[in-house]
């Protein structure tokens, strides 16, 4: 598979408070992205799972493709995504080990497309968005990110250099129907 980049940053301390875009940030260990509402403790899905919610991915082509097909104005940080990325296949990062940078991170799921969005947009977006809406990852080992940033696969060795877990306390996916 190849290599991507991260386009855009987006973060916000509250559950429905507007995102802003970030030219850097950090990736904190178990935590996700710093002062983002998820890495605070809140956020509207905040009873996910901890691997679950640490950190949003979606591409850029899907999110105008989602805009095509809704016929409304719908950009990046309409998604409530925390990264935006382009080049790299998401959805096969699921159960696998990437980098964001330096930040090695896991695929856990993708991500589902929810009524929460629609109430914040006004759009009509969960059809649309059923195999655009990204994947949830989360952080293993942190760094400092900035846009521009390589986004890439990483071995299962690689991982294990890195401090990864491994056997069977290496993450398990959760496979999302949608």
């Amino acid at each position: 598979m190849d290599a991507g980049s991260l386009l855009e940053i987006w973060s916000t301390r509250e559950a429905t408070a507007p995102l802003r875009r970030l030219s850097s940030a950090r990736l904190l260990p178990g935590v996700g992205l710093e002062g983002d509402r998820y890495a605070l403790g809140g956020g509207t899905w905040v009873q996910y799972p901890d691997l679950e919610k640490q950190l949003t991915l979606i591409d850029r082509d899907d999110v105008a493709a989602v805009a095509a097909e809704v016929g409304g104005e719908f950009s990046t940080s309409d998604t409530r995504r925390n990264l935006v990325t382009t080049g790299v296949d998401l959805p096969s990062l699921v159960g696998r080990w990437f980098a964001v940078g330096d930040a090695l991170l896991f695929g856990m799921k993708r991500c589902p497309p929810c009524t929460h969005l629609e109430r914040l947009t006004g759009l009509t977006l969960v059809k649309a968005m059923v195999h655009r809406g990204g994947i949830n990852a989360a952080v293993f080992g942190g760094a400092g990110i900035a846009e521009g940033a390589l986004v890439r696969p990483v071995t299962e060795e690689e991982a294990a250099r890195r401090g990864a877990p491994t056997g069977a306390d290496r993450p398990v996916p959760r496979h999302v129907a949608g």
